[in-house]
């Protein structure tokens, strides 16, 4: 099956910068990737859609609380999909998952976790 795997998290102050990334592998060319996405899950609280892109790059969407901070990308050629985060509050804290949503399946990450305090 498809694997995801995440990385670049880690502890960053308030305004900080960090980007993750989330490379795949274990598919073949008979799967087709429709979107990849970022969720994160802070303790005590529901996993959240953060940021998603389309198999193609052309069309993006955020959660309205990082719009403008966060930037999701995708190098097809890497089979790499990217979040940068700017600006980044305490809020932001959780820890974050790579989805992928494929013609033959939904797959998850293991998560990367990210924390920001001063």
């Amino acid at each position: 099956q498809v694997q995801l795997a995440e990385s670049g998290g880690g502890l960053v102050q308030p305004g900080g910068s960090l980007r993750l990334s989330c490379v795949a592998s274990g598919f073949t060319f008979s799967f087709s990737v429709y979107r990849m996405a970022w969720y994160r899950q802070a303790p005590g609280k529901e996993r959240e859609l953060v940021a998603a892109i389309s198999s193609a790059g052309y069309s993006t969407n955020y959660a309205e609380s990082v719009k403008g901070r966060f930037t999701i990308s995708r190098d097809n050629a890497k089979n790499t999909v990217y979040l940068q985060m700017n600006d980044l509050k305490p809020d932001d804290a959780a820890v974050y998952y790579c989805n992928g949503v494929f013609s033959r399946g939904d797959y998850w990450g293991q998560g990367t976790q990210v924390t920001v305090s001063s």
